[in-house]
């Protein structure tokens, strides 16, 4: 018996190795990419870039008229940025908390072992770092703890003289002072997130509204498609909207499968209205899109938010994407995946939840693991990923994880993406690469950006323990 289970399971990793992807390069990127069949196979493909991390004095390769030099080494699994009006930058150094009951079974099993592979094996170190670089040199002068003992923290934001910090099970809140080097006392639990035994996707985004009055945080799935039964994904795959006065929340929108960063952006211009999808709690005013139901029929402001999309059909399936996020909207996960497309591994199907599912606005390649957004207003990168060249009126910053589910790989870099008009215009810009070495091993792998005071772009990287420094050359 033994045996024949090796031969099945041997069998099962060949076929899952031979499958690839067909499509022609960028073609799964962008507005309107190109969609594919489903492909199936019993042990999903596995192709990971093995952690090494950076060889002495070897950097990523920043585009052309940029450079890059690191802003603090030695961090421990660096993975969320945020800076400070008086420009300090704060780092969660962070990774999954204990998941007893996430990823059982043979699978899991395998899954676990890529993770380990890919460098998110080790344990959280529950803590957010602060750093100033009081003279603007790129060099910080202070590095020093700003907050502790915290449960697998994520998301950051600060409102007025009240800091908020997302942790894998709540949104904590904290007095704070302009110039504070460290935060004391265990803080206030504002809202509770939903976590719990499985916690599959355990990051937890955190944004303030405009006028900060409300909080907005992301929950990831419990799962790739449900298969932990729809129960356990009760106000998961979400964006919750939390008052922030009150603490009260509510599902802002949902169907999206992990989403993570988020960013406030001006309004799309459009020219015909849109029907809102239906339910719609307190639904924003639609303005016009390109179809019934693009998901960017909204008016400003609007949040903007990057999702990664389910995994084990296909290296060019399902295009992970940038969206702009409609109060009430439904997005497809778990029943579709890119608007109305069929995900026939979820029973029972659900034809009315269906033909809600908004189309994202942009996709960005399958399995690239979009998690870190950034606004691209105040940079001064040169350029086209400046921001106010002539073509487009602002952009995003991206980082791409990369690949595991996809051969071959994808990701592994940073991108700008144009707006015009307030919408996603043409094809991403790299920005930052080189995290994988020509062996195919990670050097490092991109998660949070933002931009420094100065304007100059900052990039967490939580395999080289690095946060990475853009500026023009």
């Amino acid at each position: 018996m033994a045996i024949a289970v090796g031969v099945s399971v041997t069998a099962a990793l060949l076929v899952a190795c031979g499958e690839h992807s067909q499509l022609r390069d960028k073609s799964d990127v962008g507005p309107t990419p190109q969609l594919v069949q489903p492909v199936r196979t019993l042990i999903p493909t596995v192709n990971i870039a093995p952690a090494v991390r950076w060889p002495q004095g070897q950097t990523p390769v920043a585009a052309a008229g940029t450079q890059v030099a690191p802003f603090a080494a030695g961090l421990d699994h660096p993975r969320w940025l945020y800076v400070l009006p008086n420009g300090d930058v704060l780092v969660a150094e962070t990774n999954a908390p204990p998941r007893p009951e996430n990823a059982t079974g043979i699978k899991g099993w395998i899954m676990k072992l890529v993770m380990k592979r890919a460098g998110a094996g080790v344990p959280s170190a529950n803590r957010i770092t602060l750093l100033r670089d009081a003279n603007g040199d790129g060099t910080p002068e202070v590095r020093t703890v700003f907050l502790s003992g915290l449960n697998s923290p994520f998301g950051m934001t600060l409102v007025a003289d009240r800091f908020y910090v997302a942790n894998t099970d709540a949104v904590l809140e904290f007095n704070y002072t302009p110039g504070d080097t460290q935060l004391n006392g265990p803080g206030r639990q504002l809202a509770a997130l939903p976590a719990g035994p499985i916690n599959h996707h355990w990051t937890k985004g955190l944004v303030a509204s405009p006028d900060g009055t409300k909080l907005y945080a992301t929950v990831g799935s419990n799962s790739n498609v449900a298969e932990n039964g729809i129960p356990a994904e009760e106000g998961r795959a979400a964006i919750w909207e939390i008052d922030r006065a009150s603490g009260r929340m509510r599902l802002y929108a949902s169907g999206l499968r992990n989403p993570v960063g988020m960013a406030w952006m001006p309004a799309a211009i459009a020219a015909a209205a849109a029907p809102a999808p239906a339910p719609a709690p307190a639904p924003a005013p639609a303005s016009a899109s390109a179809s019934a139901n693009s998901a960017s029929a909204i008016l400003a402001p609007t949040l903007w938010t990057v999702v990664n999309e389910r995994d084990e059909i296909g290296s060019d399936l399902v295009p992970d994407y940038l969206t702009s996020v409609r109060d009430g909207g439904f997005y497809g996960w778990p029943y579709s995946w890119y608007g109305t497309h069929l995900d026939e591994r979820v029973q029972p199907p659900n034809p009315q939840r269906v033909a809600q599912a908004l189309v994202p606005d942009y996709a960005l390649g399958a399995h690239v693991a979009a998690l870190g957004l950034a606004a691209a207003e105040n940079s001064r990168l040169p350029g086209n990923l400046s921001g106010v060249n002539a073509n487009a009126t602002t952009g995003v910053f991206i980082g791409l994880h990369g690949s595991w589910n996809r051969r071959p790989m994808a990701g592994y870099k940073v991108v700008y993406v144009p707006f015009v008009g307030g919408v996603p215009n043409g094809l991403p810009l790299d920005v930052l690469t080189g995290f994988v070495s020509p062996q195919g091993e990670a050097w490092g792998r991109p998660v949070g950006v933002a931009l420094d005071r100065s304007g100059a772009l900052l990039v967490a990287d939580d395999v080289g323990n690095v946060v990475w420094r853009v500026t023009p050359r």
